[in-house]
């Protein structure tokens, strides 16, 4: 039986060394909170481009929005918001006002650089596994900045979130399982091939939430 610190200080008459106390939680600033939202708009509508030129998913609201595109002769970018408003009054309810007025703000300023992404930045040719690997990293660094300043990038990335914040559960790991959903339903439009591909996207995607949303390493506003 191994004997507490409390036991031995007693035995040694040495007081027992007090944890380190935790540090102060420093709120961000407007300037911040703004400076990474738009920073995560830049990350995921990139992302976004890059998973359409190469014809390929991913996870979440993004993943969504493609998979409609490619359906529904729209813009990606009008999908995406569309599809986001049901998840807006969500968000609503379930994780505030401040909370949704950023992620909206988000999600409208991504809508309106998707709708600019045709006559900025024209890819004529991306390797889907390059597209897979840089559009889901990017698109997860996305929904990271946002998640780090208070806000969700729409769709499931706010019912992740909220998972997170009311139950403990890794939004990577949940993430991941609804990412599985979509790639399934996207045998239905995507060839397998590329729905292969769109797979290694998602888990791009999924593995930045896993890696750097977890509790303690990162306290957000």
């Amino acid at each position: 039986m191994t004997a507490s610190s409390d036991q031995l200080a007693a035995v040694s008459g040495i007081p027992p060394v007090a944890p380190p106390a935790a540090p102060p939680v420093v709120p961000h600033t407007v300037a911040e909170d703004a400076y990474g939202l738009v920073s995560g708009v830049l990350f995921a509508a990139v992302g976004i481009a890059m998973l359409k030129a190469a014809g390929l998913v991913t996870g979440g609201i993004a993943g969504i929005a493609l998979l409609v595109s490619y359906v529904i002769p729209a813009p990606v970018g009008m999908l995406f918001m569309l599809i986001n408003l049901p998840f807006f009054l969500f968000a609503y309810v379930f994780m505030g006002p401040r909370f949704t007025v950023k992620s909206l703000i988000g999600s409208a300023l991504i809508m309106g650089l998707l709708q600019l992404v045709p006559f900025v930045f024209v890819l004529q040719f991306v390797h889907p596994a390059f597209a897979a690997l840089i559009g889901g990293t990017l698109c997860g660094m996305g929904v990271l900045a946002f998640a780090r300043h208070g806000a969700g990038m729409g769709g499931t990335g706010i019912v992740t979130l909220w998972m997170y914040k009311k139950f403990g559960i890794n939004a990577g790991r949940s993430q991941m399982a609804i990412d599985s959903v979509i790639l399934m339903v996207s045998l239905l439009v995507v060839a397998p091939k590329l729905v292969g591909w769109s797979a290694l996207s998602g888990v791009a995607l999924s593995a930045m939430m896993m890696t750097w949303h977890r509790p303690g390493r990162y306290t957000s506003s």
